[in-house]
């Protein structure tokens, strides 16, 4: 038996539940090189904003037990620059490919969203709502369910492709956010972002990231990332992308069983840029071994 592993996520055929996230994959060309893009059940974009930003100072990564930390700070060329340079090779793809948004206030959202409007390929878009809304005194985003459902409202009102919210971990409970994005017309949640860590190096007795504070991510936050997955794909009725640690077949099995209609792999492909494609490959195997049919037969079974 030959499982299938074919999927769809807010009505778009993907050719396997496994994605490339944002981040990790820079704008997916760089990577054409030593990945058949095309092969990926779809890839989303290192985020963009409405102006290019440089970034934090350097160090910006640093390896820890069992994980990474960064702060990268958001760096990226900017929107316009990315319709520009990197989307005409991306639209010759035949994967489905997904714009990563952020901003620091509402209206930076739109008008990235309103300038990738204009432009084909692209599948959809995943807000980043991990941060900060300047024109509220600096209260995240992702924090706050009413400001959360402002942001994913007004985005919904202007995009043309389905909208993903990309939720932080960084939050007392996951299910009230989950159901604000859910109400303000998200038509899917992604989930983890990485969590507010620091290290520190005690001969110097200073942080080992440039900017203090970075962001954890790798196998040491998926025991974390499945029960918010878990707890979020309980509270709504949209469909939702897990991510968080996910570097075998099995890890991506985990997640599907937790409530995942799919999963996006980011931290693995520093090690292995193909990790996507054999992370499919290896949930393809697992179902073989356990005789399932489809991936989809995995979603939402877990015995609690």
């Amino acid at each position: 038996m030959t499982p299938d592993l074919g999927t769809t996520l807010c009505g778009i055929a993907l050719r396997n539940p496994v994605l490339a996230a944002s981040g990790t994959f820079a704008y997916g060309v760089e990577f054409e090189k030593l990945v058949d893009l095309n092969a990926l059940g779809g890839l989303v974009v290192k985020g963009l904003s409405r102006e290019p930003i440089e970034g934090n100072a350097p160090p910006r990564v640093y390896e820890s037990e069992g994980g990474m930390i960064n702060s990268i700070g958001l760096q990226n060329i900017g929107v316009r620059a990315f319709v520009r340079e990197k989307l005409p090779a991306l639209a010759r793809l035949r994967t489905a490919v997904f714009a990563n948004v952020f901003g620091n206030q509402v209206e930076d959202y739109l008008e990235v969203v309103r300038v990738l409007n204009d432009h084909a390929g692209l599948a959809g878009y995943e807000l980043n709502v991990s941060c900060p809304n300047t024109s509220h005194g600096g209260i995240y985003f992702s924090s706050d369910p009413s400001l959360l459902g402002e942001v994913v409202a007004a985005a919904r009102r202007v995009a043309t492709r389905p909208v993903i919210v990309k939720l932080s971990p960084n939050v007392s409970a996951i299910e009230p956010l989950a159901r604000a994005a859910e109400e303000s017309g998200a038509d899917a949640l992604s989930l983890v972002n990485t969590f507010i860590s620091l290290a520190i190096d005690a001969r110097t007795r200073r942080p080992r990231i440039g900017a203090g504070f970075g962001g954890l991510s790798g196998p040491a936050i998926k025991p974390i990332a499945l029960r918010l997955v878990y707890q979020a794909a309980r509270a709504v009725k949209i469909p939702v992308i897990g991510l968080g640690g996910i570097a075998s077949g099995e890890d991506a099995a985990e997640f599907l069983i937790a409530g995942a209609s799919a999963v996006e792999v980011g931290t693995a492909t520093f090690w292995d840029p193909r990790s996507p494609l054999r992370i499919a490959g290896e949930l393809g195997a697992f179902l073989r071994r356990e005789n399932i049919a489809r991936a989809a037969d995995l979603v939402g079974t877990l015995k609690m």
